[in-house]
């Protein structure tokens, strides 16, 4: 793995999405027992896609995200590259932004939404490491974590837990190259 690796974390439902079609993430539940705060230690930087930006707006019911003191990067076609509610946004290709990151000082990035900036970052090859979190519900229809059309990539997993209270299971599968 590199230095700082490109981390994809998601909450996911059983049947693989990461949100309703409205965006509604409503049916992902914290485990009490899941330390979420470890993983945040590891990283300092998040990048998302534009679609994510707006629907976490919405949930916030802020004029800004609230990135928890994270450097937020948001990949765009729409929205003018700059600073944009808190975050700063980037019409350049995550390539390129990747190389830049590592080049720089610093802890792993985080990747964390939504399909389509995962798909291009599974077409360039960007994903170190992923960090899902399964819920034990089946939504039936929605926004997928893997949408189609990207090439086979394959990953190892390096660990997995349960959560019996509520029945999260995590799991974290490293890229093999």
């Amino acid at each position: 793995m590199t230095s700082r690796a490109v981390i994809l974390g998601l909450g996911i439902s059983l049947d693989g999405y990461i949100a309703r079609r409205d965006g509604s993430v409503d049916f992902l539940v914290m485990d009490p027992d899941y330390d979420w705060m470890a993983f945040y230690k590891k990283i300092d930087v998040w990048l998302l896609g534009r679609k994510t930006l707006n629907d976490a707006l919405k949930m916030q019911g802020g004029k800004d995200f609230d990135s928890q003191g994270l450097r937020t990067i948001v990949f765009s076609r729409s929205l003018e590259p700059g600073n944009y509610k808190g975050c700063t946004v980037t019409r350049d290709e995550p390539a390129e932004v990747v190389r830049q990151l590592r080049e720089q000082p610093g802890k792993d990035i985080w990747l964390g939404g939504g399909g389509e900036l995962v798909r291009s970052f599974l077409e360039a090859d960007l994903v170190d490491r992923m960090d899902l979190g399964i819920v034990p519900t089946l939504i039936g229809d929605g926004l997928p974590l893997f949408p189609a059309g990207f090439p086979e990539r394959k990953f190892k997993l390096v660990e997995s837990r349960a959560y019996p209270k509520t029945g999260l299971l995590t799991v974290s599968y490293e890229r093999v190259r």
